[in-house]
C-alpha cells in the first residue's frame, strides 16, 4: 500500500486538507515500523512532532524513578496523540511504547503548526479531539476511584473503540488478554477474568487473536448504578 493511502485510511484529518496542505503533509511526514516494546517518545523530551498511528497498538504510560509506571490510555490504528504537547511547546509529560509491532507515522512540528496556521477544517477536527480527550481522562480518573474491576476493564475496551479519537476501527481489536492487561492496570490473569465476565454479558467475544465489541454502549455503562442520577421519585 502506497504512503497516501495508507495515511488516508489512518488520519481523518487528511482528507479535510486541500491538496497543497495535503502535499506538505505527504512530503514531510515520516513513518516507520517498529517493534514491540520500543520507546517512541520518551517523557522529559521535547515534543518535535504529533504521532499517528498507522497499525499496531501504542500505550501512553509515566513513571517514577521508583520504577512505579501507571498506564494513561492505549492509541490504535487511526489514533494520533501528543498535539497538546506541540500545543504548549513543551516537553513530553509521558512516554509512547509500542504494545506490538506497529507502524507509527510523525508529523513534524513545523508541519503541525503550519495546518494550524492555514487550514480551520484541521483547527476544527483538532478541537474536537482536545474536548474529547479531556473528557476521556476524566472518565478514565472517575472510573478508576469508583468501579470494579471487571467495570474499569470494560471501560478501557470501551476507549479504544472511540469513534472520534480512532476512526475507521471497526468493531474488532487486534489485542491480547496481556494487553488489555497493561492498559487497565491489571494482571494478565485477572484482564482474562473480566473478559469473560464481559462476553458472558453478551458485551464482546473473544476472538482469535482479539476482541470483537458486540455492545459499545453496554461496555460504557458496565457496571453503573442504574439508579444513579435519576433522583427519588
Amino acid at each position: 500500500m502506497q504512503q497516501a493511502d495508507s495515511l488516508q485510511l489512518a488520519a481523518a484529518w487528511l482528507r479535510l486538507l486541500n491538496a497543497q496542505e495535503q502535499a506538505r503533509v505527504l512530503r514531510d511526514i515520516t513513518i516507520q515500523q517498529v517493534g514491540a516494546g520500543t520507546i517512541i517518545e520518551r517523557k522529559g523530551e521535547p515534543g518535535q512532532a504529533w504521532i499517528g498511528v498507522l497499525a499496531g497498538l501504542l500505550k501512553v504510560s509515566v513513571g517514577n524513578a521508583d520504577g512505579k509506571l501507571a498506564s494513561l490510555t492505549g492509541v490504535p490504528a487511526g489514533g494520533w496523540i501528543g498535539e497538546g504537547t506541540l500545543l504548549k511547546r513543551e516537553i513530553r509529560k509521558y512516554d509512547v511504547v509500542a504494545l506490538r509491532e506497529s507502524v507509527v507515522a510523525r508529523l513534524p512540528a513545523a508541519t503541525f503548526e503550519f495546518l494550524l496556521d492555514t487550514s480551520i477544517p484541521f483547527n476544527r477536527y483538532l478541537l474536537q479531539q482536545l474536548n474529547e480527550r479531556v473528557a476521556q481522562f476524566i472518565g478514565k480518573a472517575e472510573n478508576d476511584r469508583l468501579l470494579d474491576t471487571d467495570a474499569r476493564v470494560a471501560r478501557c475496551l470501551a476507549e479504544l473503540f472511540n469513534p472520534l479519537l480512532y476512526p475507521g476501527m471497526g468493531m474488532k481489536l487486534a489485542i491480547t488478554q496481556e494487553e488489555v492487561g497493561y492498559l487497565a492496570r491489571v494482571s494478565r490473569q485477572r484482564a482474562n477474568q473480566a473478559l469473560a465476565a464481559l462476553e458472558a454479558a453478551g458485551l464482546l467475544r473473544v476472538e482469535y487473536g482479539g476482541v470483537r465489541v458486540m455492545d459499545l454502549e453496554g461496555l460504557k455503562h458496565y457496571g453503573e448504578d442504574p439508579w444513579a442520577g435519576k433522583g427519588l421519585p
